[in-house]
């Protein structure tokens, strides 16, 4: 029987300017916007999403779509999601998503 795999929603990486950092995006890659601010914006690839986030928001992160069964907490977003976040053995930070 094969497992069903976990799929990936985005990586969220630090950029120290957003509007600038998504501008560049945008002109230098086949990219859409999906949402932007001052903290964050958010670009939708043809296999996947990018997230671009200051340091002061949001930690350095990849997100996978997630029940959020196990989670005693979750955070509700402006978007709708709710989601946990988690540390691997490494403390690189997962973010468990569902929308």
């Amino acid at each position: 029987m094969i497992k069903k795999l976990d799929k990936i929603d985005h990586i969220a990486i630090h950029v120290s300017d957003i509007q600038k950092s998504l501008n560049w995006y945008l002109e230098n890659f086949k990219c859409e916007e999906i949402y932007s601010d001052h903290t964050w914006a958010f670009l939708k690839f043809e296999n996947m999403k990018l997230a671009l986030v200051t340091n002061n928001e949001h930690p350095p992160h990849f997100a996978i779509i997630d029940d959020l069964k196990k989670q005693k907490q979750t955070v509700k977003h402006r978007d709708g999601s709710e989601s946990a976040y988690i540390k691997d053995i490494d403390f690189n930070y997962i973010e468990l998503i569902k929308y």
